[in-house]
């Protein structure tokens, strides 16, 4: 652990080149930027916090699913891989037994590790959830302690890149070196972020954000049994597939599409639950098609499109996996595809019925198949009915297509990517 005069040190020197370089596979402008933000981030620390600490350099990923939209809260599968967007800190040990921590942007949270109960004041706020990630660390039998961090975070908010579960994998990871003796491992990580946010927050989450921030790089996650996930990373070189990750914000309203998130899971289970099971992962398929007209007595339609739906995203994303596996990327493509206009037909959540007259995903996810003409791959992103799609844009396409988009949603509408290779980790020369 060094000073914060060292940090800075060691980011002026260039020892830190060639770990920011593969976090964010960035040029050498992306470089500069990057070194820019570390400095800023220990300046306003020891603005905060004083000069001389002893501190260190963290980082959570945001993240992207590729695969399986919305079959994780029915037990299903996930293809997902993290993004080189995050929130940094940095952080040094206190021996007051007190978290601090100063995000950018907002008020400093302040959390007494003495009473780590549940605080109905904080429900919603972050404060709530680095409480809820201490306490789960301690009900592990992890160590914790107190320690003040400064974080900045470039994960755009409303994306469906998941800042809330960065930021929870970020405190993970800081509790887990400061104190733990990275006695904790990625996914056990991913899961203290998700009862956080479940219990403390109050926000009824599933595990994939998380998992995916805790790990990063290209990953599938099995959620047949939600308390022991099976998370495998698949090896693939994304930097030299020939394509860019774009996220394209088409606008619109999240405050009123509770009902419409709702709807999703609840229908589902309906489906389920006529065939006498909890989630549809417990439900084989040629028993929901063969008992269909019984269903459709029992359930709406609407739900059993959402339960086929369920099924064949569940099944595509180890065709996916295995596409990528074999660097086959032309197969994944078309499997991009077909997830994404399963999404729009029988998933239905490109649009909220509430507000037929604004389709904002729509619009992009058949501008988006207009202008790259079968040469990218084109889905909705993250939950859906308003926000985000995703593409997958030739390198050689890029600027045109960024150009169109934007000419339709605005300026700055469309996010270039790239899949980060890591997860949550300490940022240091040993990274590499």
């Amino acid at each position: 652990m060094q000073t914060t005069a060292g940090l800075k040190e060691n980011i002026t020197s260039g020892k830190l080149d060639k770990t920011l370089t593969y976090l964010y596979s960035c040029d050498a402008q992306g470089l500069k930027e990057q070194k820019e933000r570390y400095l800023k981030a220990v300046e306003k620390f020891e603005s905060l916090f004083g000069q001389g600490r002893k501190g260190e350099f963290f980082s959570a990923p945001g993240r992207t699913e590729l695969s399986g939209n919305h079959t994780d809260h029915q037990n299903g599968r996930v293809l997902a891989a993290g993004v080189n967007l995050d929130v940094i800190a940095v952080a040094s040990p206190n021996d007051e037994n007190i978290i601090r921590i100063q995000s950018e942007g907002y008020p400093m949270d302040t959390i007494d590790l003495r009473d780590l109960s549940i605080q109905e004041k904080e429900k919603n706020k972050a404060a709530s959830l680095i409480r809820g990630v201490a306490a789960r660390f301690q009900q592990l039998g992890h160590a914790i302690g107190g320690f003040d961090a400064y974080t900045n975070s470039n994960v755009l908010k409303g994306s469906g890149l998941s800042s809330s579960a960065a930021f929870e994998v970020l405190v993970g990871v800081m509790i887990n070196h400061l104190y733990s003796g990275q006695s904790s491992h990625g996914v056990e990580i991913a899961q203290a972020g998700q009862y956080a946010e479940n219990v403390y927050f109050g926000k009824p989450c599933g595990l994939m954000d998380q998992t995916a921030s805790a790990v990063g790089g290209f990953l599938t996650i099995d959620f047949a049994d939600p308390a022991q996930p099976i998370v495998k990373r698949i090896d693939f070189d994304f930097s030299h597939s020939g394509y860019q990750l774009c996220i394209i914000n088409t606008g619109g309203n999240h405050a009123d599409l509770t009902d419409d998130y709702a709807s999703v899971p609840t229908e589902m289970r309906s489906v389920a639950a006529a065939l006498g099971k909890e989630v549809l992962r417990q439900v084989e398929p040629n028993e929901f098609y063969e008992n269909m007209g019984i269903l459709r007595e029992k359930c709406s339609d609407r739900a059993l499109l959402r339960a086929i739906h369920f099924f064949d995203d569940n099944d595509r994303v180890p065709k996916q996996a295995e596409a990528l596996k074999n660097n086959n990327f032309e197969e994944f493509k078309r499997l991009v595809i077909q997830s994404g206009r399963s999404s729009f037909m029988y998933l239905q959540n490109v649009f909220t019925c509430k507000n037929p007259t604004e389709q904002g995903l729509s619009l992009g996810l058949a501008l988006s198949e207009h202008i790259l003409q079968g040469a990218g791959a084109w889905r909705v992103h993250g939950g859906g009915f308003a926000g985000t799609i995703q593409a997958f844009v030739p390198v050689e396409m890029l600027e045109e297509y960024k150009a169109k988009m934007e000419q339709v949603f605005g300026e700055n509408t469309c996010y270039v990517l790239s899949v980060r290779p890591v997860g949550g980790v300490k940022v240091s020369e040993e990274l590499l």
